[in-house]
């Protein structure tokens, strides 16, 4: 059973009127009886009474309560004292008479309660109003004036002022003259000069809902430079559902900021040190609070985003299942990862016509959750696994599949034109580049200025509204989050996981899917020990997929591998084999591999001029012999070696490391590997840099993806 955190006692007395006449009643009641036993004078419940009456008088003028209502209720103790001397004096609090007529007080006083505390809440609203809408017409005033002396405006009118929440601004809404729809460029600046306001205060202006209509934000106080935590009352852990949004953190008037994640993708970028991995944090903490949707991940540098939220279930045992459904921790799992959403996408489509809405999305539920897979560190990943988020992207919207994608920039060079176009929320931490921004944001980020999000934690967002409309770039302070706090809503937020339905993981790599935390962890914590409630995820049986030996890849579907090749026949079968043209690209390489593997065995006992095959280890070209004009192998010998190398160290490794296992110097191996493959117009994604090792440090290096599509566009360029 899922253990939570310890709740706090509630040492605040709040008591409605009607409730604390009840009190009142009650303890005129407790005073009668227990006076009339030990013989206690009439004359105590006077005392007791006018006590209560001073107490009260003196509460309702500081108050500043009506006079005609503080009459009332010192009346209404002096009654109660009245009745309780009646009983004193003749001990007959036990009987129907005195009960009777105390029951008949108690009545009145709850309905005459009631009564005054709504009359005095309606005339405490009555009064805010017309101080507000007299404040209101006063600012009005003055901003038609200000605009006309700073702007020689003429034919504008303000329609309102509206004051935000917390007393840190407020919005003018002015209807623009015909001839001068906007004010000038410089306007903002000029503005906030003429108001004096103070450093962290700003003004905003953007467009209204109507032509020729614009909103003037004036921020008075700098909510920006405060941390604030993200909210965790009672209030504020409630269960949502993903239509709700998930939280940022406040914006500049003290409004959340929120993303709409269940039809739209989310990009999110930001430099080192901007708050990024805390931004992410906080929409893992949004996410799971809802009931409907399911949160998976790819960290391949170390599972980062992942491990606070893994901690309570995986070492503490406070958490009876993992909050992240799945986090793919290397290449290999995030390939698993994929293709069972590609696969998962595919089978919801088939398989839930009946929950399709009038717009032909599914329905989401707590049956039928959305899935919500965030990817950190997207430039570390190879081009093979962006092509499989890209499909992920591109096909399912229509089920409730979608991808938060975060990097360090959101240039080309890191993000995909599909990931960008896809994603219609965006996100954009602290930056140095007013230039970042405006490659970031399709509209008004070019007239973004930095220094407007100067604080660590601080950011730009456009995203979506409840009409579907995307605003221009806001700025926004993203909600600080602790371990401590995610590993206190860890226990409190496992209880209301959903799971994904058979129809989606009824699919061919969807057999991996039981099976992945007993892949996973064993990397993740090595030599910690786990907690008990991992064992029903660890019990099963793991299943591996097998790898593509050329791309390095899972293979999780039944289809034949891309290394496979036709099988060695003697006699007329392989001379008609010869005789047919060459196959191009990875086909031609995998018949090369096949047969290298077919004769190495016999490469002694067969005599040069009969063979016309290539003799190679896995990856390693040794010889070619026979042939056309006895051509040596199209493929460089050091990139195949390299690329043996890299296969069996798991797929990536640093330069350096590479150049030790190869016994070569590691300038002059990064210099011809890196001339070899711009020969065949192959590039290092990342400009090169692979997080590898058992410390997971950037570094220069490679990939073995990389090295196998260099080998298989020097194989297709020879057979051209």
């Amino acid at each position: 059973m899922t253990r939570s955190s310890l709740s706090h006692l509630d040492w605040g007395w709040k008591v409605t009127p009607a409730a604390g006449a009840v009190m009142t009643a009650g303890g005129a009641y407790s005073l009668a009886a227990a006076g009339g036993l030990a013989g206690l004078p009439p004359a105590y419940a006077f005392l007791a009474a006018g006590s209560g009456a001073l107490a009260q008088a003196g509460a309702d003028l500081h108050q500043r309560r009506p006079h005609g209502h503080m009459v009332t209720r010192c009346a209404a103790w002096l009654a109660a004292g009245g009745w309780s001397a009646v009983a004193l004096a003749g001990h007959t609090v036990f009987t129907w008479s005195a009960v009777g007529w105390w029951g008949a007080g108690t009545a009145a006083a709850v309905v005459l309660a009631r009564a005054l505390a709504g009359a005095e809440e309606s005339a405490k609203t009555e009064h805010a109003a017309r101080r507000l809408q007299k404040w209101a017409n006063g600012k009005a005033g003055e901003w038609e004036k200000r605009l006309t002396d700073l702007f020689r405006l003429q034919g504008h009118h303000v329609d309102g002022v509206s004051p935000w929440k917390g007393d840190v601004g407020y919005t003018v809404r002015v209807q623009m003259p015909e001839n001068t729809p906007d004010l000038p460029a410089t306007a903002e600046r000029t503005l906030a000069a003429a108001l004096r306001l103070p450093r962290g205060g700003g003004v905003q202006i953007t467009d209204g809902m109507v032509y020729g209509e614009i909103h003037i934000h004036i921020t008075a106080k700098d909510v920006l430079a405060e941390t604030i935590d993200l909210p965790q009352g009672p209030e504020d852990t409630t269960p949502t559902r993903i239509h709700d949004g998930f939280p940022l953190g406040p914006r500049p008037d003290a409004e959340e900021a929120r993303l709409l994640m269940v039809d739209d993708c989310a990009l999110v970028a930001g430099q080192v040190g901007s708050g990024k991995t805390n931004l992410v944090n906080v929409l893992n903490a949004g996410a799971l609070r809802s009931v409907d949707t399911v949160v998976m991940h790819i960290d391949v540098t170390g599972a980062g985003i992942s491990l606070p939220w893994l901690h309570s279930w995986a070492l503490d045992g406070t958490a009876d299942v993992p909050l992240i459904d799945w986090s793919a921790d290397t290449v290999e799992e995030a390939h698993i990862l994929c293709d069972t959403l590609i696969a998962g996408i595919a089978a919801r489509k088939a398989g839930h016509q009946d929950l399709l809405t009038e717009d032909d999305k599914i329905e989401v539920s707590a049956a039928v959750p959305a899935v919500v897979l965030v990817v950190d560190e997207i430039a570390e990943l190879p081009m093979a696994l962006l092509g499989k988020i890209d499909t992920i992207v591109n096909t399912g919207r229509a089920v409730r599949v979608r991808v938060v994608i975060c990097g360090l920039r959101a240039t080309q060079d890191v993000i995909t034109a599909a990931m960008k176009k896809q994603s219609r929320n965006r996100v954009g931490m602290r930056v140095s580049d007013p230039e970042e921004l405006g490659h970031l944001f399709p509209t008004g980020g070019t007239r973004l200025n930095p220094k407007a999000a100067p604080y660590r934690g601080c950011g730009f967002y456009a995203a979506p509204d409840a009409e579907d409309v995307v605003s221009d770039p806001s700025v926004f302070k993203a909600y600080r989050i602790k371990p401590k706090a995610i590993r206190a809503l860890s226990a409190q937020y496992a209880g209301r996981r959903p799971r994904l339905e058979p129809v989606f993981l009824d699919t061919e790599p969807g057999r991996y899917y039981p099976s992945r935390w007993g892949r996973i962890l064993p990397r993740l914590y090595k030599n910690k020990k786990l907690a008990a409630t991992t064992r029903p995820y660890t019990d099963l049986p793991v299943l591996r997929p097998p790898v593509d030996e050329i791309k390095g890849t899972p293979i999780t579907s039944n289809a034949a591998p891309l290394t496979s090749a036709e099988p060695h026949t003697p006699g007329p079968a392989r001379a008609d084999a010869a005789a047919r043209p060459p196959r191009f690209g990875k086909d031609l390489l995998a018949q090369m591999l096949d047969a290298a593997r077919t004769t190495a065995g016999r490469r002694e006992e067969t005599p040069a001029h009969e063979t016309n095959v290539i003799r190679a280890e896995f990856g390693r070209v040794l010889q070619q012999a026979g042939g056309p004009e006895d051509r040596p192998s199209p493929v460089p010998r050091l990139l195949t070696e390299a690329h043996q190398h890299l296969v069996a160290a798991g797929g990536r490794m640093h330069t350096a490391d590479l150049a030790t296992r190869m016994n070569m110097d590691a300038v002059t191996l990064g210099t011809e590997l890196n001339r070899l493959m711009r020969d065949v117009g192959v590039e290092r994604p990342g400009k090169g840099t692979v997080r590898a090792g058992t410390e997971g440090e950037p570094k220069a290096g490679y990939l073995a993806e990389t090295l196998a599509t260099a080998i298989r566009a020097y194989a297709q360029r020879d057979a051209q």
